[in-house]
């Protein structure tokens, strides 16, 4: 692991190391991983500076170039596929098994947009009259800084930075205090991969919002990419107005998933665990109010309860683990008082909930769950699964729909004509339908209403770092 265990920011392809440090602490063991940097003022500076002497040069280069560079990128990331994955597990605390599985999903992205660097198409437009030739194209907006959260800390920065070098842009990226370490290799194997110097910078900061507020004020940053909290995202757009800035956010999510009466229950329920307890059920994806038809509800109840209770608990690289620790333990204690709250207004408990120690928390099955409870409205980063009865199609759509976050939802039905009137009607960007894990490169990510601005993935992705310049020419 230590070939690729870094204790610096990245600027300008190069390591850079402040006096002031802070500890990056494993969250299964509580122990520091390696002191980092913190990045300070001057350093900001000089990514962004970085960053546009790079953005200069890279945008003269065509996009065989950017897409043969990011191949090779994608090449040495799957081939440190077990060190980041292990770095990952140490640094998040997920599962090994899901850590590598991120880092095919991250990898992915980077293939994709490799491919798609290459598809940058414009238009040819009729003209009105016969003396005019109408054409538009595509050209990199520029510089673009973003942030990223600790729960996937390799894929939420594959999904950002690859498209922004497939289109001819540079890259500001501060990830989450709680998980740099990723972030950092991903940048030194983009550089031996061969990124134009400066293209790729890395800021380690716990000063979030300071290191933020300088890259949102900066008339040299024209695009600005956040995931993570609705809260956050909401301050950030204020802050890119003062200089109209392009931005894409992708942010909070409080994902429904109905299950209907005329649904293959099994599958249904298999769907659910993958939908809710990957990662721990820390995703903005994850299924979080779960809807189940009354005149089933006993029967999923109970096949659910006995999947649930298998799952292991234990340290992300424990043999055979399928729940690793909270980020941290305030993570936990957030759950504890949700579920505290909703026992005290009237809901019932299915599992164990003793305490584990740390920030480890055991599965839970929270039923009867009402529009009472802060555990129905607030987005449950943990695994835990909110259980609420419904009677009808109708019903079910309205409860859904209620609420300001529009990311991903679910439902499995085996009727075709529910399926589209369900699918239709959902007010969200994603809807899974019959299955439970949805995320995929090729396919354009992201949210509706509060949940977010922007797409990731799919041939849109590209285009959010891309401006279309159109040219009226007289002949």
């Amino acid at each position: 692991m230590d070939n690729l265990l870094f204790s610096d920011s990245f600027i300008n392809g190069e390591f850079y190391a402040t006096d002031s440090r802070f500890s990056v602490t494993d969250p299964a063991t509580e122990k520091c991983i390696i002191a980092v940097s913190d990045i300070d003022e001057q350093g900001v500076n000089n990514a962004i500076d970085a960053a546009h002497g790079a953005f200069v040069k890279l945008k003269a280069t065509n996009a065989t170039t950017r897409s043969d560079t990011l191949m090779r990128w994608y090449e040495l990331v799957m081939q440190h596929k077990q060190t980041l994955a292990a770095l990952m597990t140490q640094e998040q605390g997920k599962p090994l098994h899901e850590a590598l599985g991120e880092i095919d999903y991250g990898a992915g992205f980077i293939k994709w947009f490799a491919e798609e660097a290459k598809r940058s198409y414009g238009d040819v437009i009729p003209a009105t009259d016969d003396t005019h030739r109408l054409t538009s194209f595509k050209q990199p907006i520029g510089v673009v800084a973003g942030i990223t959260p600790w729960n996937f800390p390799v894929a939420m920065v594959t999904r950002k930075v690859a498209p922004a070098y497939a289109a001819g842009c540079s890259f500001i990226l501060k990830p989450s205090e709680h998980t740099p370490l990723c972030a950092i290799a991903l940048a030194y194997l983009a550089d031996q991969a061969g990124f134009v110097k400066g293209a790729f910078n890395v800021l380690v900061s716990q000063r979030a919002k300071q290191v933020g507020k300088m890259l949102t004020d900066s008339a040299q940053v024209r695009k600005f990419t956040f995931t993570g909290s609705t809260g956050v995202g909401k301050q950030l757009l204020a802050q890119c107005a003062g200089t109209i800035k392009r931005t894409s956010m992708e942010l909070g999510g409080n994902a429904p998933f109905i299950i209907f009466d005329n649904a293959n229950l099994d599958d249904a329920v298999a769907g659910l665990m993958a939908a809710k307890f990957r990662n721990s059920g820390q995703a903005c994806v994850a299924a979080n109010r779960i809807f189940i038809q009354r005149n089933v509800l006993d029967t999923v109840l109970n096949k659910l309860a006995a999947k649930v209770a298998a799952l292991k608990v234990d340290n992300g690289f424990a043999a055979n683990v399928d729940i690793g620790p909270l980020i941290y333990p305030q993570a936990k204690q957030k759950i504890q008082q949700l579920l505290q709250d909703a026992l005290d207004k009237g809901a019932t408990l299915i599992g164990d909930n003793s305490d584990l120690g740390g920030s480890f928390q055991n599965p839970l099955i929270v039923n009867n769950v009402t529009p009472a409870m802060d555990i129905y409205h607030q987005e449950v980063f943990g695994p835990v699964l909110s259980v609420i009865p419904f009677d009808d199609e109708r019903e079910v759509l309205a409860l859904a729909n209620d609420v300001p976050y529009g990311l991903a939802a679910y439902f499995y039905s085996q009727n075709i004509q529910q399926v589209y009137r369900i699918s239709e009607g959902l007010e969200f960007g994603m809807v899974g339908v019959n299955e439970g894990v949805i995320s995929n490169p090729v396919a354009p990510f992201g949210g509706v209403k509060q949940s977010g601005l922007g797409r990731e993935g799919g041939h849109q992705g590209l285009n959010e770092y891309l401006e279309e310049k159109y040219l009226c020419i007289k002949v």
